[in-house]
């Protein structure tokens, strides 16, 4: 017999911005794959299913998804205070880095050393991204092939392959796959 699902612990404010300001330093030009692996492998305080719905919903609302995720999460998990908390853990720390940098670039951004090694850090954030998108996929292979998979292959060649417009590939398969997936569960 199974022993049943433990509920996940729920963070507090402090763990709420010191999990963000972690994920927010690790990831610098890409939190996502931070995030996602503290949240639900490491701190276990959701499960890939949550992560990927909440990270879903996080992408329709205005502005940078993993800021949206960041507040959400927060005030799920905090209230208001967890949602500012998460936010300024997220932002606070890497803003005041790229103001160093930046200072840094502008007198040392000529040096040729320094142009490549911004090169491979460009290389390694885009491996982690579609490292990320891999773990993300894992629980969506789970299920039998549908509308969802449809949706999401289409998806990927209308703008991947073909170089259609993502604002016009989504205005027409967000309707298009919701009104599927109504049709296919009722």
């Amino acid at each position: 017999m199974s022993e049943p699902m433990q509920p996940p612990e729920i963070p507090t404010v402090r763990e709420l911005f010191v999990a963000f300001v972690l994920a927010g330093l690790s990831g610098f030009g890409g939190v996502l794959p931070f995030a996602r692996r503290m949240m639900v492998e490491e701190r276990k305080w959701m499960t890939a299913e949550e992560f990927n719905d909440l990270y879903a919903l996080c992408n329709f609302l205005p502005g940078p998804n993993i800021v949206n995720f960041s507040v959400v999460f927060g005030r799920r998990f905090g209230g208001i205070p967890g949602a500012v908390m998460a936010i300024l853990g997220l932002l606070g720390p890497p803003f005041v880095i790229v103001i160093a940098i930046a200072a840094a670039y502008a007198f040392f951004g000529t040096i040729e050393a320094l142009q490549r090694m911004f090169a491979a850090v460009a290389a390694a954030a885009a491996g982690l991204t579609i490292s990320t998108v891999l773990k993300m996929l894992a629980p969506l292979m789970r299920e039998r092939l549908g509308v969802p998979h449809v949706t999401a292959v289409v998806t990927f060649v209308a703008v991947g392959v073909l170089r259609w417009p993502i604002y016009w590939v989504l205005a027409i398969l967000i309707p298009l796959s919701i009104g599927l997936a109504w049709w296919v569960r009722r």
